[in-house]
């Protein structure tokens, strides 16, 4: 699957994140240890924003001048309404240019749809959009090779890949990264962050 066609599928199932019954906590106490690293405040970046506005809420709660990215357009649509004061961008980041540097950046559930032959390049870019100690925290399939696969747990089919843990680690040194925290939390389950910093 394209990412367009992720953007699609998550224009249909937007109620999911509009519910009440959403668990606005997720990622929350991981993001706010990302955050515990962060030696400036300015400009963040949300990629995969999606609708909820938990993680914009809380990055500008912490001073830094939050943006948000998503491929949905619905998405970015709901997202507005609730911050319209803030910047959002409806774009692909696989083709997205960045349009500055930023002091923190968070891909929390959301680049593991990109296709596996592209995960290389746009975390490579990722890095490249962080100022000299900026932050970065994403959330990927903390499998032990790299690879892919589709399901419709959501109801819509989606696409999802990693490079596996060792293959981000590898790849954010090789960007001149260090490691800053790195924890399966839902064990048994493969879901795997990972904080780092650009060194």
């Amino acid at each position: 699957m394209t990412p367009l066609e992720i953007g699609r599928a998550y224009n249909s199932i937007t109620h999911l994140w509009e519910s009440p019954a959403f668990d606005r906590s997720n990622g929350i106490a991981q993001h706010q240890k990302a955050i515990a690293f962060a030696h400036k405040r300015g400009h963040a970046l949300d990629i995969g924003c999606g609708c909820s506005g938990r993680l914009i809420d809380l990055l500008s709660n912490n001073g830094f001048a939050a943006e948000g990215l998503d491929v949905s357009d619905e998405m970015i649509r709901l997202a507005k309404q609730k911050h319209p004061c803030l910047q959002f961008h409806q774009q692909d980041i696989c083709e997205w240019i960045f349009p500055k540097r930023y002091d923190f950046i968070t891909a929390w559930d959301s680049i593991w749809h990109i296709p596996l032959t592209r995960q290389v390049e746009v975390l490579t870019k990722i890095v490249d959009g962080l100022n000299k100690n900026g932050v970065l925290i994403f959330s990927f399939g903390g499998t032990t090779e790299p690879g892919e696969h589709k399901d419709n747990a959501m109801g819509p089919e989606v696409y999802y890949s990693s490079l596996g843990t060792n293959g981000f680690l590898s790849l954010l040194i090789n960007l001149g990264c260090a490691c800053k925290h790195l924890e399966y939390e839902q064990v048994p389950e493969l879901h795997a962050y990972l904080i780092a910093q650009k060194i």
